[in-house]
């Protein structure tokens, strides 16, 4: 990779010491990052524009690597593509080695493996993202490394991104403002008639207008429980749960709110407020030093109390650049995985979302989404608005 350096590496933006512990708990030597949200992460925020959308392209796929070696972040190397050559002459790049040569994801690992093959220190232990990495990639690893032990850094580069810096609140907090600003605006606009494929178009409109990039809306509407955009008409009377994830630089806003054509009852008042109550009760233990498992104990603490605790749904998970990472508080989700930060202490930084519904066999779907930070004091959250029933009026 002769000639690939740039005669001066830039300062990494992140904890390269607390990186260095992770990977030392682990035994890892070098890491090799490949998933688009670890590169945004080390890299500062970069995420390379051209396959925001797509990985895939001619027989291979686009694979940025970065190579980090534990205790020597100025050994660092990025493998890219050649369409990258173009941000590299912007200066985008933190490491002082910077590739943008590479057409497949396997000419990108062996570059890698080149690199890592000249760092001139033994090297027993080296940690991928095994979720992240092509069966003809990790082949080009195991082949070229075959005296090194592989195994999983998924672990060690989740914590690394459970704390969040004041730089990435500022995107989460975005983030969610803007998609409830969104579904507010959609939820005004609804009329008898309307479609919820139409709906759903409508918010897509309204979080890119806000700068976001829409990556989902699960939408109910009426009766029923389901929750696919489909040619389903909404009609006087009927209520709607818009639950949508929007993404503003790469940090993504994930929150649901409730709507209605008309005027909510007696009966949906008393619902989407013990909805309400279960959000509430989850809240209350969250600030520094707080076992994680608190929150998940509230929230069920008051699911069983509840009048409505038949028909509640109740769960609470990390968000950040990707949905359910760190903090990991439950093992009985939607999502499988151990709950690691049960029985840990929450630190400042760390951000949660709470979600709740009631699967109504007469009502509905009600159900109300959060986002949540971890403060020293307790808790900030974000996008705390339109929680209650949001009334459509019409064009």
């Amino acid at each position: 990779m002769a000639g690939l350096a740039h005669e001066m590496g830039k300062p990494a933006p992140f904890d390269t010491a607390h990186l260095d512990t992770l990977l030392d708990d682990h035994g890892i030597d070098v890491l090799v990052a490949t998933s688009k949200h670890n590169i945004q992460y080390l890299l500062g925020g970069y995420r390379f524009f051209f396959f925001d959308y797509m990985d895939a392209i001619g027989t291979s796929r686009y694979l940025p690597i970065l190579v980090y070696q534990k205790g020597r972040p100025e050994e660092t190397a990025y493998i890219g593509t050649r369409l990258e050559g173009f941000e590299k002459a912007l200066d985008r790049f933190w490491p002082k080695t910077v590739d943008t040569s590479t057409g497949t994801s396997t000419e990108a690992m062996r570059r890698a493996v080149e690199h890592i093959k000249g760092l001139g220190a033994p090297i027993g232990k080296v940690g991928v993202e095994a979720a992240f990495l092509p069966l003809d990639t990790a082949k080009v690893l195991q082949d070229g490394l075959g005296n090194c032990e592989i195994v999983d850094a998924l672990l060690p580069l989740e914590r690394l991104r459970a704390r969040k810096t004041k730089a990435e609140l500022a995107h989460l907090r975005e983030a969610s403002e803007r998609v409830v600003a969104s579904m507010l605006a959609v939820f005004e606009s609804c009329e008898p008639g309307m479609t919820k494929h139409e709906v759903v178009d409508r918010l897509r409109r309204e979080e890119v207008s806000r700068g976001l990039t829409f990556e989902y809306c699960l939408i109910s509407a009426g009766t029923s429980l389901n929750r696919a955009p489909s040619d389903q008409r909404l009609a006087i009377g009927d209520i709607m749960s818009l639950d949508s994830g929007g993404n503003y630089k790469g940090y993504i806003g994930d929150l649901c709110r409730m709507g209605i054509l008309g005027e909510p009852d007696a009966e949906l008042v008393d619902l989407l407020g013990a909805v309400a109550e279960v959000q509430e009760a989850a809240r209350r233990p969250i600030r520094h030093g707080a076992q994680g498992g608190e929150i998940i104990a509230a929230g069920q603490a008051c699911v069983a109390a509840s009048p409505h605790r038949a028909q509640l749904d109740f769960v609470a998970h990390g968000m950040g650049l990707i949905s359910h990472e760190a903090p990991r508080l439950t093992s009985r989700g939607p999502v499988p995985y151990s709950a690691y930060d049960a029985t840990r202490p929450l630190e400042s930084g760390m951000v949660v979302s709470i979600e709740t519904a009631i699967l109504h066999p007469k009502r509905g779907f009600i159900k109300l989404e959060d986002t949540v930070a971890v403060t020293d004091a307790g808790y900030e959250a974000f996008g705390d608005t339109g929680r209650d029933w949001n009334r459509a009026k019409g064009k």
